[in-house]
């Protein structure tokens, strides 16, 4: 519904869209629909088209403090060696008490964090090869 109404304003404010009722036919809504949409945006601007409904479930466990505290603390230099480390690290710093999976989602894929692990080296490669190579490509 968001998109939707950004989408009207867009085609409106570029005219892409002739009118409200070429914009409302494009939309698959009804002229007055439409027409309601722009008025509130007049009135009231974006914050009157677009509200904030307050949330009315449970707050969420990870608060923005400790996301933030969670993201420093992944983008440090030593960062965490594995997610176990990480909840680990959330119940003694940070006093929350979080499922491994939801450390693993924050961590992985909403913070885009990556553990500080480093590659397997093989036992049969000569100490110095890789930084002769470095030095002779020319890439």
């Amino acid at each position: 519904m968001r998109h939707e109404k950004l989408q009207v304003l867009y085609w409106l404010k570029t005219k892409t869209a002739d009118s409200v009722l070429s914009a409302a036919v494009r939309l698959g809504k009804h002229r007055t629909t439409v027409q309601r949409w722009l008025s509130s945006y007049r009135e009231g601007g974006i914050e009157k088209l677009l509200p904030q409904k307050p949330r009315s479930g449970r707050p969420r466990i990870m608060t923005p403090e400790t996301v933030k505290k969670l993201s420093d603390e992944l983008r440090h230099q030593e960062g965490f060696s594995s997610y176990k480390e990480v909840h680990h690290w959330l119940m003694l710093c940070c006093d929350v008490q979080v499922a491994y999976r939801t450390v693993h989602q924050w961590a992985r894929y909403r913070l885009k964090g990556k553990l500080k692990v480093p590659r397997p080296v093989s036992e049969k490669q000569k100490p110095g090869a890789v930084e002769e190579f470095k030095k002779n490509c020319h890439v």
